[in-house]
């Protein structure tokens, strides 16, 4: 399941029987099954008729405030289109989905809007039959129309963001059945396609049709979630309002969640002014991205008077993979080469201990912090999917898992450099009598570094000097978010932060990240433009597998070949939260395991009564 496409999902009613059938042919039943819940490759945590989630508080009380920071700003209360700078609060509160993550598990769904799941024996369809109490904010019924409508409309406007076709692309048709049960039919068989279709964000088929997706970008949809849309100004601030009829409020995947009346973000355009909004008190909730500001700045009258709380939470998120992304369309980055000696140029160790406080692992793998994390050397189920490929992939590959050496100080950091130059004349650069890199033709090795944030303005000025040392020169630009985002789309850029989430049960948003196609199609997350035959090949296995060994093998087969790629420049990552709010809010006692913490607040945090009462 993706976690960078960010579509939304959904609890029911069902039969006990189905359920304990559910796991063990979940991919390849020699039978057609239906129930409540589907769990890629194990049982189901919660049983049908199930109360809640155990990581909400189910009598947590209700009303009060949250008042939430957004950075950039936002041109279009529209979620789903490819133009435009969205609004933070709209794809979280207004949709509800077929089905809902559970956020203590790998991947298991609970129908919402769809209270019954039935995958067809041979494994080509799924069926979705809907809730009769599943009602939009007007009022009206949610229909198996409007799923229809909801699921044409992404994959089909011109104006819809091409993730959303690119996701579903192995879906054939969706076809109404009638009222309250809908089919979607499959291409060819897919391991996650009946869980991942049931992410499809649902509204109604008076909002978005007959190619009106992209032409009306201040209308509000008109969906099924909690919140209604009551006020914004375009790109300061937007306000969202319970709304007292929702339908799902005593559903078990929403029974503890949404708990507060009003819903606010205020838009900024720099960090350092949201620290500063925040203990001046016009924010309630900052989850903190930034190492240099959680050590330093996070201090004062208030924290001391613990007026304003700081914790870091742990969570269990795989975290992926972050890193400078060198963008393949350039040729500058086109040989393995030249980027691996990129790649030696970045000293992790002095930015962790001078920039981050000693407060990051560095990230090796694209599946870090899971165990779907190459180790060693290929396993024999490895190699029986790398072999096939040996003739496209480097002799890396089949030998220890790739991994960039150490620089604990500047004699580490000179060999790192001095492999580095090596490796830069391997591909035909050479040096100028002036120091300078330069090519065949005596053009100089240059490229720019895009970002939109000033932080890494400083984080990247060291790589900088590094690559001087190689005689590379690396310009920094720093854009505003909005033509950031634009560039991004265009791949207009040479070098910038790319971040590929992963989930503990990857499939189709790898396509996104990786297959050929994808390095075509504007506003993919390709950002690499990588065109890998082995690739390709491999991405095939995660709609194929048949049980959690066989994905897990693939996994780990695909990170040994992006390793030894050297797509970017590996970062660093963090298995925990770094919250700071005020003291008027709660959270349930047991976490979730895989959460984000923004998402987290929203969905499970409470005002406490006694500060509502003095309000």
């Amino acid at each position: 399941m993706s976690l960078s496409v960010k579509l939304w999902l959904k609890q029911p009613i069902g039969h006990v029987i189905a359920w304990w059938m559910l796991v063990i042919g979940l991919i390849v039943s020699p039978a057609a099954w239906s129930a409540p819940a589907v769990a890629l490759g194990y049982t189901p945590k919660y049983p049908p008729h199930f109360s809640h989630f155990d990581y909400v508080n189910p009598t947590a009380p209700q009303g009060g405030t949250l008042t939430l920071p957004a950075l950039g700003g936002f041109d279009t209360l529209n979620p789903f289109t490819l133009k435009g700078d969205k609004e933070a609060g709209i794809a979280m509160l207004l949709f509800d989905s077929l089905a809902e993550k559970s956020w203590d598990e790998p991947f298991t769904v609970y129908g919402l809007l769809a209270e019954d799941i039935a995958l067809a024996e041979d494994g080509l369809s799924v069926t979705f039959r809907l809730n009769a109490a599943a009602r939009f904010s007007d009022g009206s019924a949610v229909e198996a129309a409007d799923v229809k409508h909801s699921f044409d409309t992404l994959t089909q406007d011109p104006a819809a963001h091409p993730r959303f076709r690119a996701y579903w692309s192995d879906i054939k048709q969706a076809v109404v059945l009638d009222k309250r049960h809908i089919r979607f039919d499959f291409k060819r068989r897919n391991a996650e396609l009946h869980m991942i279709i049931a992410e499809l964000p649902v509204f109604s088929r008076r909002w978005g049709g007959q190619g009106q997706l992209g032409k009306q970008p201040l209308t509000p949809p008109l969906a099924s979630g909690p919140y209604l849309l009551t006020k914004y100004q375009l790109g300061k601030n937007s306000e969202f309002k319970k709304n007292p009829h929702y339908w799902a409020k005593n559903h078990p995947v929403r029974r503890g969640m949404f708990n507060f009346d009003r819903i606010r973000f205020r838009y900024l355009l720099d960090d350092t002014v949201r620290l500063e909004a925040f203990k001046a008190g016009e924010f309630d909730v900052v989850a903190e991205n930034i190492a240099k500001t959680w050590a330093r700045s996070y201090r004062g009258a208030a924290f001391d008077e613990k007026r304003i709380l700081k914790h870091t939470f742990p969570n269990q998120n795989p975290t992926g993979m972050q890193g400078f992304v060198m963008n393949q369309r350039r040729a500058v980055f086109a040989d393995r080469r030249v980027r691996q000696a990129l790649a030696l140029a970045f000293d992790f160790d002095w930015a962790n201990r001078q920039l981050f406080y000693g407060q990051y692992r560095r990230s090796q793998s694209y599946f870090s912090n899971s165990e779907l994390a190459a180790q060693g050397t290929p396993s024999a189920a490895e190699l029986a999917l790398l072999n096939p490929l040996r003739e496209h992939l480097s002799a890396a590959v089949f030998g220890p898992a790739v991994t960039l050496p150490a620089s604990p100080d500047a004699f580490a950091l000179r060999n790192n450099l001095l492999q580095a130059r090596q490796l830069l004349f391997e591909a035909g650069w050479l040096l100028s009598p002036e120091g300078k890199l330069v090519d065949a033709q005596g053009r100089p090795f240059r490229f720019e570094f895009l970002t939109f944030s000033k932080t890494y303005e400083r984080i990247v000025a060291p790589y900088q000097r590094n690559l001087a040392r190689l005689g590379i020169e690396l310009a920094i630009r720093t854009v505003d978010s909005s033509i950031y985002q634009q560039k991004l789309n265009q791949f207009d850029f040479d070098m910038t932060v790319a971040v590929y989430g992963m989930s503990l049960s990857p499939g189709n948003e790898l396509r996104d990240y990786f297959s050929t196609a994808s390095a075509d199609q504007l506003g993919s997350l390709n950002l690499a433009g990588v065109k890998h035959p082995a690739l390709e090949h491999l991405l095939d296995h995660f709609v194929s597998f048949r049980d959690r060994n066989e994905l897990v093998t693939a996994a780990r087969a695909l990170d040994r070949v992006l390793r030894a790629e050297y797509l970017l420049v590996p970062n660093w990552h963090l298995a925990t939260h770094r919250v700071a709010w005020w003291d008027k809010f709660a959270y349930p006692q047991q976490l979730p395991l895989y959460y984000q913490a923004q998402e987290w607040m929203i969905h499970t945090w409470w005002q406490k009564p006694e500060i509502k009462g003095k309000q």
